[in-house]
This record gives structure tokens, sequence and C-alpha cells, in this order.
């Protein structure tokens, strides 16, 4: 009995002191997963030649930095309760598997479920999670992906907070990424235990739209957007909402479309996880993954989430207050026609509440560049007239004249 007690005692101990690593993902983190393309069709040549590419094709340079195996690695325990990876599709062991990527100068991400068994039915990590902590610092993981399947009779908050306890433990930073689909609302409490949290359901390949995949639905990107109302206050420097991985690339939606994906996941201050065959893609998905304007805004220091300021007929307009007095100001039209805009600076004075900060162009005065066609559009005294076209964004940054 006196053991026992012993134990309680330390594992309140370990719940009263312990926090999750600090000073990490201070901006959205910016990566790779291979759920999106391959679901559980991964193996050790998948990520290796994916490295490859990410070390090569401007993908790197632009900021991208994790690659992160999604489910399906692994394939049971040993004898000790260890995981053990698929022996046929990784011979040479998740160990040597990061050492390859760490040698491309990208970090290693991995994936496991809080329950007992992954969402694709692999041994999950309830009960072992020590062990697995353990496993990951000694095999060089820089990031986890924690899901939330076969979770019966466990509590959200619970679960993930033992997990990011363990790894604290285990000693080696990792970014911890919760992955249980915005049901307890872990924006509200995750912020000391985890880096990111999911907040919605899976994303799906389309723009305005539900997937069905048999026992569940997948939301298209506007369904997903739609979900982040009144979130960004929970949202900044090592903590962010994460509104599920990007599907740019992935066939499901045009250009226009997959150019608006990227521009709000930016806008939103949302993790830039590409979720395409990074070894294979056209030039134009390559462009909209690597515009250095657009991931500027995702990744400003201030990381303030932004905030839908007007929507009228499917055309809305956003803001995100940026470093150094800068704005962005997106507007996404989301009707299937074109939208003519005209906006008068002077008569729309954004006073923004959570960041204490002011656009009133009657006060000061902005240079506009539009950065997807890196076109100058004057300054702010006088209005703007452009047109958008259907699915697609006019995104811009504000730079203050000093």
């Amino acid at each position: 009995m006196k053991k026992l007690v012993v134990v309680f005692f330390v594992l309140i101990s370990l719940f009263a002191s312990a926090q999750k690593f600090q000073n990490l993902a201070m901006t959205p983190p910016m990566g790779w997963n291979s759920w999106n393309k391959f679901a559980c069709n991964v193996s050790e040549k998948l990520l290796k030649e994916t490295a490859d590419a990410m070390a090569t094709n401007g993908l790197k340079d632009a900021g991208y930095e994790y690659i992160v195996i999604d489910d399906c690695w692994q394939i049971s325990r040993d004898s000790m309760g260890f995981i053990v990876a698929d022996p046929v599709r990784f011979p040479s062991g998740i160990k040597a598997l990061a050492d390859y990527i760490h040698s491309k100068g990208l970090k290693f991400g991995i994936y496991s479920c809080a329950g007992t068994k992954t969402c694709a039915g692999r041994p999950g990590g309830r009960g072992h999670e020590f062990q697995d902590a353990y496993m990951y610092a000694k095999w060089g993981v820089d990031y986890l992906k924690y899901d939330w399947c076969s979770a019966d009779g466990q509590t959200q908050k619970e679960s993930y907070t033992l997990m990011s306890q363990m790894l604290k433990e285990a000693g080696r930073p990792i970014v911890f990424s919760l992955c249980e689909w915005g049901g307890s609302k872990p924006w509200e409490w995750a912020g000391e235990v985890g880096h990111l949290w999911r907040t919605t359901g899976d994303i799906g390949d389309c723009f305005d739209c539900f997937l069905d995949q048999g026992s569940w639905k997948s939301n298209g990107v506007m369904k997903i957007l739609d979900l982040q109302k009144d979130m960004r206050q929970y949202a900044g420097p090592g903590h962010w909402n994460d509104p599920d991985m990007l599907e740019v690339g992935n066939g499901g939606m045009n250009e226009n479309e997959n150019r608006a994906h990227f521009s709000m996941w930016c806008m939103i201050a949302a993790p830039l996880i590409a979720g395409n065959d990074l070894r294979n893609m056209s030039a134009k998905t390559l462009a909209i993954l690597t515009n250095p304007d657009v991931i500027s805004v995702n990744q400003d220091a201030l990381g303030i989430q932004g905030l839908k300021y007007a929507s009228k007929e499917g055309l809305e307009t956003w803001m995100k207050p940026l470093s150094n007095g800068d704005w962005a100001v997106c507007f996404l039209n989301r009707s299937e026609e074109a939208k003519n805009i005209d906006f008068d600076w002077a008569k729309n004075v954004v006073n923004d509440d959570f960041s204490k900060r002011k656009l009133d162009a009657t006060a000061e005065t902005f240079k506009i560049k539009d950065v997807w066609s890196k076109k100058d559009l004057g300054t702010t005294k006088k209005a703007l007239n452009a047109s958008v076209p259907s699915h697609d964004v006019l995104m811009m940054r504000l730079s203050l004249v000093k």
C-alpha cells in the first residue's frame, strides 16, 4: 500500500510540474505529412524520396522542414511492450530513416494514437506512453502527431497531458500535435500541453463540400474555414489552431481553389503541412506552396490569427495584423461568379480588439502589394477597384509608409 501511495504522489507531481517543451513552433509548423495522398501506403522508400524532393525543389528554402510519417508504419509490440515498425516497409528501421532525413537538413515526425489502436487499427499508445516517448527520443523524432481513435473510457485532456509529460520526461524536444478533432475544445486547455491542436474533423480534397468516407465524412476547405470561428484568441507563438493539412496539389481542386486554400491557411496562421506527392507535382502547385510573400504572412513573428472583417454575397474580407505595422488583407470569393471590389480604405477603419491594432487609412498611408501577381496596387489613399475570379482570392500586403 505504501508503494502505491508513493507512486500516486509521484504521478501527481508529474501532472503538476511537467509541461510541453517551450520555445518550439514559435511560428506555425511547416512540413509534409503522408496521410492525405498515401494513407497506409507508406514506406522507407517513400519517406526518403520525399525528403530528397523537399531538400532540392525549393520547399526547404521556402521554410518547410518536417517530414511526418502518418499511420501504418507500426505493426506490433515486442515482448517488452516496445513499438515495432513494419520490417518489410521499413527494413532499415525508424532510427536510420530519421538519420537520413536529418542528413538533408530536415526534421522527422511520426504518428501514434492516444487510444489502444490507431485509426488504421495498428497498436496505439495507451498504456505505453513512456515507452513510446523513450523510443521517439532514441530514434531522433522531432514532431509527434497523436490521434484519437479507440479511446473509449479516456478523456482528451488527461490522455494528451500524460503523453506531453512523457515526451518531456524522455528529454528530446518534440513538437506535440494533438489530433482529437476538436471534440473537447482543445483550444481552451491545450496551450500548456501541445504546440498545435486540430480544431475539426479531417479535411477533404474539395473546395466547399462534404465527402462521404463511409463511416465518417470529411470537410471541404470552406467548411473547415467556417469552423474556425471564435478561436483566434487561442493561437499564437508556440500554440496554434490546426484546421488540418493542406490538400493543395491533390487533384480535387483547380488552381484558383488551391490558391484560395493556401491563402486562407496563411491568413489564419494555420500550420502549413503539405499533403501531396512532393516527388511529382506541377510547376503551378510548387509555385503556390512556395510563394514567399504569402508564406511570410503565415510565418509573421506576431503569430496573430486573421479575422473575418466582412462578408457579402459570397465575397469575404479578411484582415491579419503583421509585424512593423503592416497588414495582410484578403478578399475571398466563395461564389460561382467573379466579384468586383470597390473598397474605400478611408471608410473602412478596422479596430481589432484582440490584437489592439487599428487599420486607419485616414491616419496612416500604406503601400499595397498583390502577393500573388507581385503587382504594386498603389496606396490606401485611393479606393481599391479590382475583380476576383470565382473560388479565388485577391491577397495583399499593406506596408506602412513611415
